[in-house]
């Protein structure tokens, strides 16, 4: 049976390729991948609900071996789900989608990887880890501190991702690192409420390793925790971010943490005709399916 032919149950509407590796059977799958296409309320430059599939598609240009871990894509069975049909234009009915997908796939104690999409979606996906899982924390690398209550009179924004999560447990649960902008009221709130490690990523990171110690974590990645140097294609890139070779190590760093969900998001092929953007993003699949789905 083919990954084409085979979907679970809840059938996501499959996005006609697969990264690099997976499997046919979700059955026998550890860990899915799935795609969240959807930037209904991006701010500034669109093309991030065109992630996954690009994603997806720049995988097939790994070697599916890491040096990195001395581990390989054949030691991990992991299934493509393809992307959730979310309704477009409809963040409110998007996020409880994703929430309903990745319930179900948690349930059948799989380790969810979601490839975005805005950041928004990583509050559908959050849901549904909480109300199975309420004592998880959130590590949260990103550019911005998404701590709004509200855009442009919009609660529900990518720039209110973190905000709202922070509304349904303790913040000091959550965890920020490489944060680089945002309002003075957020820095404010951050440094307040939530454990706030600005401008750097793997230092802080490697601090707090032992406090977490074996509690469930929800890790979510906006790729423009990096510099744009190393990934321009994304809506809103920040001057000043860490390089590639932090991130991977800071994946590499959680790989002992018990992780129960990930996402990597704001990835907008458009605005990158290198594709370096989606490449290290596939890579940096790559290198959590082989650090947190074994």
């Amino acid at each position: 049976m083919t990954a084409h032919s085979h979907r679970a149950a809840f059938d996501p509407a499959y996005s006609g390729n697969t990264f690099i590796g997976a499997t046919d059977s979700y059955d026998s799958a550890r860990a899915i991948i799935y795609g969240m296409p959807m930037d209904w309320t991006t701010s500034f430059r669109p093309g991030t609900r065109l992630g996954p599939r690009r994603i997806r598609e720049v995988s097939v240009g790994l070697e599916e071996y890491s040096p990195y871990l001395d581990r390989h894509l054949e030691d991990v069975a992991f299934f493509d789900a393809g992307d959730i049909p979310l309704p477009f234009g409809n963040p409110g009915r998007s996020l409880d989608m994703i929430s309903e997908y990745v319930g179900r796939w948690l349930d059948d104690g799989k380790l969810p990887i979601g490839l975005g999409g805005e950041h928004l979606v990583t509050l559908g996906a959050a849901r549904a880890v909480l109300e199975r899982v309420p004592d998880v924390r959130i590590l949260h690398f990103d550019a911005h501190t998404d701590l709004r209550e509200q855009y442009e009179g919009e609660p529900l924004s990518h720039s209110a991702v973190i905000r709202k999560i922070a509304d349904l447990i303790p913040p000091k649960r959550i965890y920020q690192f490489g944060i680089r902008s945002g309002t003075r009221e957020e820095f404010a709130y951050a440094r307040e409420h939530t454990n706030f490690h600005p401008f750097q990523v793997l230092e802080p990171l490697q601090s707090v390793l032992a406090e977490i110690g074996q509690k469930p974590c929800y890790v979510t990645i906006d790729i423009d925790v990096l510099d744009p140097a190393f990934a321009p294609g994304t809506g809103t890139a920040e001057a000043g971010g860490v390089a590639s070779r932090e991130l991977l190590a800071a994946v590499h760093a959680m790989k002992d943490l018990q992780v129960v969900g990930f996402d990597l998001v704001e990835v907008a092929p458009v605005l990158d005709p290198t594709e370096q953007t989606q490449i290290v993003a596939a890579k940096l699949i790559r290198e959590a399916l082989l650090s947190f789905a074994l």
